[in-house]
């Protein structure tokens, strides 16, 4: 019984969150089809949902600050998810007067318009509501039953030496990339606040391995009319994603992050093996005794605490900081003066059109579509096949990935992100280059 208990909620787990289905000419994993299906059904009250959602987290979260009551400090889920510091407190009445400004439509446009905080609250967040509801229930079939520890064993020796990461990353890594980095992102930081990975690891493989879904990499390449080369692009994507996965974690500000573990954390995971027994062993015996451990009850509650947490800790967030970023981004010509010196660099490489093609490689950091909208109308094929793969290995996008880093427990600052991502930026251009070079 005890294997069977790992066994049966581990499949349940890889089918929902691992296994990629093809709908409707659409490559996808049953979680975001569920998701999509929340989304499309209740379209119409999603937007008043996640209104009253943003405006209730903002006044609990300013009834805490002023009058610190019994009822929220004594419970250790409340206190945290409503006790935030100052910068997530002015965070959260941000996006509470952005999102009632949205909603309704008023005050100055520039705030609520289809670019900026109409785009959010009309597209991304619907998106991210109905994938927290399902990842958060059922993210415990992958993490509570012992898969992890499995693959811990197992590929802890090719995970350690390649990507500096224990080998039961391996399992946020793949949902992160056949499914959705958003996904992947939660995963992560439940395993380190759980305390099974260090915050160096979980600054890594949040950073590193949240990589956007195939679905999205489509619609993307759709946006730069180049659907017709979808194999030598995400063929391209994936070294080029492989190099940034390779050196970012060994140079600043990742590898300075410290080996030590969440400080809340009840226990400090050891991968090790004992020399006595095989890796397939010891992995299937730290399997059963994780599964045997494992009460029902306690996977219900916490899949109801992950969807809380997710949805008024971190979507509050994503809403302040990416409306924030998308005005600066179509308001403000920050990111035409950030992309000057790409200039030079694009033409040394021989890439067409470079004045055109230099503020899409830094303006990514506000939009993950930005990019490709703005590049879609280059003439050049090359080009826009650049901008298509860059945006989409630069990973860290203020309004959704980097929104729900700094969101999350994750041990990453604002700062470390606009370095990962000008690092990134810079390791996978040149590879990008080279492959379209040979493409075109």
């Amino acid at each position: 019984m005890d294997v069977l208990k790992f066994i049966i909620p581990s499949i349940v787990g890889i089918l929902l969150f691992m296994v990629p289905l093809s709908i409707q000419g659409e490559i996808t994993i049953p979680v975001a089809l569920l998701a999509s299906w929340v989304q499309s059904t209740f379209a119409e009250v999603l937007p008043e949902f996640i209104t009253v959602i943003i405006m209730l987290t903002a006044v609990i979260t300013v009834v805490t600050k002023a009058f610190e009551p019994a009822w929220i400090l004594e419970r250790p889920f409340l206190k945290e998810l409503f006790g935030v510091s100052t910068v997530w407190f002015w965070a959260r009445i941000a996006a509470a007067v952005f999102v009632v400004m949205t909603f309704f439509g008023i005050g100055p446009e520039f705030i609520w318009s289809d670019a900026t905080g109409g785009l959010l609250f009309n597209d991304l967040i619907p998106a991210l509501f109905a994938v927290f509801l399902f990842a958060g229930l059922l993210l415990p079939l992958l993490l509570d039953f012992g898969l992890l520890e499995l693959c811990g064993a197992l590929l802890t020796k090719i995970m350690k030496p390649i990507f500096t990461l224990p080998g039961r990353s391996s399992i946020d890594c793949l949902a992160s990339w056949l499914g959705d980095g958003t996904i992947g992102i939660l995963l992560t930081n439940k395993q380190y606040e759980g305390g099974f990975y260090t915050k160096r690891e979980a600054a890594v493989i949040g950073t590193t391995f949240s990589v956007v879904s195939i679905t999205f990499t489509i619609v993307v390449l759709t946006l730069v009319d180049l659907q017709h080369m979808f194999f030598q692009y995400y063929l391209t994507i994936i070294i080029a994603g492989l190099a940034a996965a390779l050196i970012c974690p060994r140079i600043p500000p990742l590898s300075r992050k410290t080996n030590q573990y969440y400080e809340h954390a009840d226990n400090q995971y050891n991968e090790k093996i004992p020399g006595d027994i095989s890796s397939f062993k010891w992995g299937i015996s730290q399997a059963v005794g994780k599964a045997k451990n494992t009460s029902w009850s306690n996977v219900i509650k916490g899949g109801g605490q992950n969807v809380l947490d997710m949805w008024m800790g971190v979507i509050p967030i994503v809403m302040a900081i990416g409306t924030i970023a998308l005005i600066v981004a179509e308001y403000t010509p920050v990111f035409e003066f950030i992309g000057a010196p790409f200039i030079p660099l694009l033409q040394l490489m021989q890439v067409p059109e470079a004045a055109a093609a230099a503020p899409t490689m830094v303006v990514g950091f506000a939009d993950m579509f930005l990019p490709a909208v703005l590049g879609s109308g280059i003439e050049s094929p090359l080009t826009r096949f650049v901008i298509a793969c860059v945006s989409v290995t630069q990973l860290i996008y203020m309004s959704e990935v980097g929104g729900l880093l700094l969101g999350s427990k994750l041990p990453v600052k604002f700062m470390d992100l606009v370095i990962i991502f000008l690092e990134r930026t810079l390791i996978t251009l040149p590879i990008v280059v080279l492959m379209a070079h040979l493409f075109f």
